[in-house]
C-alpha cells in the first residue's frame, strides 16, 4: 500500500513537471518561407530597434532572419502555455480590417476573449467602468433570453435590441470576462498602440506579432513577422492555438 501510494505521488509530480513539445508545434523554417513570414515592410518603413530580427534587403523590402523569429517565438509559446496552466485570461486583439476574422476565430478556437474592433480607451485603465458596460450587457442578453423585455412595448424592444447589437460591437468579445487578463495577445504592435500602452501601465505582459515598423521592446514577448500576409498569421496563430487549446 505505502508503495502504491509512492507511485501515485511519483506519477503526479512527473504531470507536473511535464514540459508540452513545442518542437512538434513551432512551424519550420520551411514552412515559414512557404507562408511569407519573412517579408517585412519598405525599407522606408521601419523601426531601428527591429534591426536585430532582419538578415537582408530584398528589392528595399526588409527579410526577417527567421531563426530569431523561431527563437522569439519559442519564448512566446512557453510564456503562453505557463498562463493556460494557470487558467489565466489571454485577450486576442486585431482591429486591422485584414486579421478582424483570424482573430475571432482565433480566440473563439480555445474560448479566449478578443477585441477585433475599435480598442475603447480605458479598457485596462478604467476596468472597474468597462466592466459595467460588460454586465450591462450580460443583464441585458439574459433577460431577452428570458423573455422579460417582451413586458415592453415594441418600439422599447426595438430600442433594447438595437442597444445590445451596439455594445455587442463595441464589447462583444470580452462580454465574459470579470476581471483584467493575465496578459494580452496584440497582432499588430504598431496598429495596437494604445491597447500595449494601456497593458504597460497595468503590469499585463503582452505577446505581440511585430513586423518591421514596430518597437519590439513595447512588448514583453516580441514575435518578428509579417503581419500583413493572412498565410502568415494563420501559420503563427495557428501555434498559437496548438499552445493553449
Amino acid at each position: 500500500m505505502l508503495k502504491n501510494k509512492k507511485i501515485i505521488k511519483s506519477e503526479k509530480k512527473t504531470k507536473k513537471t511535464k514540459k508540452i513539445n513545442l518542437d512538434k508545434i513551432i512551424p519550420s523554417l520551411e514552412e515559414m518561407l512557404k507562408a511569407g513570414v519573412h517579408f517585412g515592410h519598405r525599407t522606408s518603413k521601419w523601426h531601428a530597434k527591429m534591426s536585430p530580427y532582419i538578415f537582408t534587403t530584398r528589392n528595399n523590402v526588409h527579410i526577417f532572419d527567421l531563426e530569431k523569429t523561431e527563437e522569439k517565438l519559442r519564448k512566446a509559446l512557453e510564456f503562453l502555455h505557463e498562463i493556460k496552466k494557470k487558467k489565466g485570461i489571454i485577450i486576442f486583439i486585431g482591429t486591422k480590417v485584414a486579421v478582424k476574422e483570424i482573430t475571432q476565430e482565433s480566440a473563439k478556437e480555445i474560448k479566449m476573449p478578443y477585441i477585433n474592433e475599435r480598442w475603447i480607451g480605458g479598457t485596462l485603465t478604467n476596468f472597474e467602468v468597462i466592466s459595467k458596460r460588460l454586465k450591462h450587457i450580460r443583464d441585458l442578453e439574459k433577460r431577452q433570453k428570458e423573455g422579460e423585455l417582451k413586458k415592453y412595448t415594441k418600439k422599447e424592444q426595438h430600442d433594447f435590441n438595437i442597444e445590445i447589437q451596439k455594445l455587442n460591437r463595441q464589447f462583444g468579445g470580452i462580454k465574459e470576462i470579470t476581471k483584467l487578463p493575465e496578459a494580452l495577445l496584440v497582432i499588430d504592435v504598431y496598429k495596437e498602440k494604445l491597447a500595449v500602452k494601456e497593458a504597460k501601465m497595468k503590469g499585463i505582459p503582452v505577446v505581440g506579432l511585430c513586423d518591421t515598423n514596430a518597437n519590439p521592446t513595447d512588448v514583453d514577448y516580441p514575435i518578428p513577422v509579417n503581419d500583413d500576409a493572412i498565410s502568415s498569421l494563420k501559420l503563427i496563430l495557428g501555434a498559437i492555438v496548438k499552445v493553449l487549446k
